[in-house]
């Protein structure tokens, strides 16, 4: 008799599910790519690198983790085990690269607002800079269903716009496309998936992060979802059916 498949196994194959349902529809993965991939050392960001590593797909690919450190003054908590991370990728057998995010120049040209913004502003020109140096044509990032949900808020209560973080998004004229593959998987799938992992130790969650307006619509979605569970598969719909599909190609 054939071995029943561990629980690890089964999650993963419905986690993979939905990335190969994400990719089908929005040509994330394709022959020859070097992916970037933004490796904060959360949940989420080591889901995504182990998922890929581990896809059984048609497409050949390399992945590269890119993981940046913060500068002194970014207050992101008390940031990844490195030595934990490095172990843990040289066990899997990846080319990987830490850099350092820039130290702040001067004042912020709007100083109202939130730190967030150019902390994470930051963190991404330095994921282009090396994605770019090393010859990446694309970049992956983490963001689940969950995210995707509380952007399309955000954007509808503060900007009055229908639009959101879209599974692909092409920059630069070409030169480097931004995929989301985890953009199908709901954070709770993901948290199933990671008690059956040896991941590295995660890094505490950025003391700022409880005051900003993506925790705010985290609290919004949470008491909707209460009444109505597909609240967030149904502001991805009305995105992608009325949304401004500008943003990806």
């Amino acid at each position: 008799m054939r071995p029943k498949p561990d629980k690890r196994s089964i999650l993963l194959f419905y986690l993979l599910k939905k990335i190969n349902k994400c990719h089908r529809e929005y040509r994330l993965l394709e022959d020859g790519d070097r992916i970037a991939l933004a490796l904060s050392g959360g949940k989420d960001s080591c889901t995504l690198l182990d998922a890929l590593l581990q896809r059984k797909g048609i497409e050949r690919y390399t992945v590269i983790p890119i993981h940046v450190t913060p500068a002194a003054d970014m207050h992101c908590g008390g940031g990844a085990d490195l030595p934990a991370m490095r172990a843990w990728l040289d066990r899997l057998g990846v080319e990987y690269h830490i850099v350092a995010a820039e130290e702040a120049r001067g004042e912020p040209k709007r100083p109202h607002i939130h730190p967030c913004f150019y902390c994470t502003w930051r963190r991404r020109k330095a994921l282009f800079i090396t994605a770019q140096a090393l010859g990446c044509n694309k970049l992956a990032l983490a963001h689940n269903a969950d995210d995707v949900a509380q952007t399309t808020l955000m954007n509808l209560f503060y900007q009055s716009k229908l639009t959101t973080m879209y599974p692909r998004v092409v920059l630069f004229g070409g030169k480097l496309t931004i995929i989301r593959p985890l953009a199908y998987v709901p954070e709770k799938e993901i948290i199933r998936y990671v008690r059956e992992c040896d991941f590295p130790p995660f890094a505490p969650p950025c003391p700022n992060a409880e005051t900003s307006k993506r925790a705010l619509m985290r609290k919004v979605l949470d008491m909707v979802e209460k009444e109505h569970p597909k609240a967030k598969a149904n502001l991805w719909k009305a995105v992608a059916t009325y949304g401004t599909g500008k943003a990806f190609e």
